[in-house]
């Protein structure tokens, strides 16, 4: 059927992970607090780090002159040039070396049992390679004396592992190098590096489960608002009767936090729109009634005016102008008669007037609500696509036949003489029963596609082709009281060559 509505083709969900701005504002709290534990262990471990190296290195670099000023008095004294090594207090992992003439003469190092280890070809180079701090003038002295006031210390890699080094000059020449061992600096900042990642990793965990649960039950209140403002966005509020009873919870709206003032806002809100919905329903009701009323008591006086022209017109002797006088006032007492009956229809389903629902060949009805449209629009060419097995619905027979010749009287009124109109039945895909009428018209105007049902809606000349004479502007609100009264649903859609209406009926 070509006037079936295509189903909507679904769109992939973006990840929202890439758009923080799509983010739960509980998500972002506990990404920023963590992100600032993180910064501040940053910094803090920065600083410690700094810290302690420099408390270590001074410490190791006190041990150091020590070393390099008993390495020198040994060493350099006397002339003798005896192996620095030798000098007494030197620890374990000390090394020294003697250097004359950019060549290491004597060269070694205390291995932590005690004994002398010799160096590599390639640790020779290196010791060559340490800046001399100065000239060790006097052996006898307390301390080493250099030409800047303090010893030049530098570190090293060597065969044995990284060293910190100092060089003197003796008073002989030549020139002392001495080193001790950065492992147990090292290790000692690696255990403190260690132990600050620990401690912070440890610390972002608690925080995470800690601050995620103090940032629900903080944020509950504000999930309370959110969640009452999403059930009131669901109520149908316009039109009919409403019971806006739904309200934030007085947990959610103390006026003293910031949370409860968004919520009692919203009480304060939900109550206005509750007493208009009220004000706007009892406004609505006596329009229904003052309609209904005003209907029943045009029935009478429209039955006297056809009544009196009928009698006019038969004891009467007529002049031409007279008799298309009688004429025009019989015709528009009859749209009058058809406007009432409609306002009376609508009343009716606005009441919510209960239906004579039963066993309903749509089939045959069709056929038979086709049947006479042929005879009343000849110049049009009407076609029919039903099914070959019955086709059955539970149904106000008398309504589903007015929403029938509504919908097929509204496609012969508004199209030109020849146009197409194909009346057809069949299942409904997503369950029961659905009736369309097609026809090959010029279409309905954007404008009007979403006022199209509403009460007194007209189409223009650029559809119909007439000046709408003889329209009440009610047959396609009935239509849809009609339906939704049944449960169903009726659509449409329109563009220049084809309109359909579609009225889906539950099985």
């Amino acid at each position: 059927m070509s006037g079936a509505v295509g189903a909507a083709v679904g769109t992939p969900r973006p990840r929202r992970w890439r758009h923080p701005d799509t983010w739960h504002l509980r998500t972002k709290l506990v990404l920023a607090t963590m992100l600032l534990l993180v910064t501040a262990s940053s910094i803090i471990g920065t600083l410690l780090y700094a810290s302690m190296d420099s408390v270590l290195t001074r410490q190791l670099d006190s041990e150091l002159a020590a070393a390099s000023h008993r390495a020198a008095q040994f060493g350099g004294g006397g002339g003798l040039r005896m192996d620095p090594l030798d000098a007494r207090g030197q620890g374990a992992g000390t090394l020294n070396a003697r250097i004359s003439g950019g060549v290491v003469q004597i060269g070694g190092l205390i291995s932590p049992e005690g004994e002398r280890l010799e160096l590599q070809a390639f640790d020779a180079v290196t010791l060559a390679s340490v800046p001399v701090s100065g000239t060790h003038a006097d052996a006898s002295r307390s301390g080493l004396t250099d030409e800047d006031g303090g010893l030049i210390a530098v570190e090293r890699r060597l065969s044995v592992g990284d060293y910190r080094l100092v060089a003197v000059r003796t008073g002989y020449g030549d020139t002392i190098v001495t080193g001790l061992p950065l492992a147990q600096q090292q290790a000692t900042l690696g255990s403190l590096v260690a132990t600050t990642l620990l401690v912070s990793l440890a610390g972002l965990v608690l925080l995470g489960l800690v601050g995620t649960w103090i940032i629900r039950r903080t944020l509950a209140p504000l999930e309370e608002v959110s969640r009452v403002a999403g059930q009131v966005a669901q109520l149908p509020l316009d039109a009919g009767e409403v019971a806006l009873a739904v309200r934030v919870p007085p947990s959610a709206a103390h006026p003293g936090t910031d949370v409860g003032q968004v919520g009692h806002a919203l009480n304060r809100m939900l109550e206005n729109v509750a007493g208009a919905l009220e004000a706007r329903q009892a406004s609505e009701k006596r329009v229904r009634q003052f309609v209904a009323d005003a209907s029943h008591e045009l029935r009478t006086p429209l039955t006297a005016i056809r009544g009196y022209t009928d009698m006019v017109r038969l004891t009467e002797t007529l002049s031409p102008q007279g008799t298309e006088s009688i004429a025009r006032v019989e015709a528009q007492s009859r749209r009058m008669g058809r406007l009432v009956e409609d306002l009376l229809t609508l009343a009716r389903l606005d009441e919510g007037q209960a239906l004579s629902v039963r066993p309903v060949d749509v089939t045959q009805l069709v056929i038979e609500t086709v049947t006479d449209q042929k005879v009343i629009g000849p110049d049009h060419v009407w076609r029919l696509e039903l099914p070959d097995e019955p086709l059955e619905v539970r149904a106000d027979a008398q309504k589903l036949h007015q929403v029938l010749v509504n919908l097929l009287a509204n496609a012969r009124t508004h199209t030109p003489p020849g146009t197409v109109v194909t009346a057809a039945a069949g299942r409904d895909p997503r369950g029961g029963v659905v009736i369309t009428v097609t026809d090959t018209g010029p279409g309905i105007p954007d404008e009007l596609r979403t006022t199209v049902f509403s009460r007194f809606a007209r189409a223009d000349a650029a559809r119909s082709g007439t000046s709408g004479e003889g329209s009440t502007g009610l047959g396609l609100a009935i239509v849809e009281a009609i339906v939704e009264a049944h449960g169903g649903s009726v659509e449409l859609t329109s563009r220049p060559g084809q309109t359909v209406f579609a009225v889906r009926l539950p099985g």
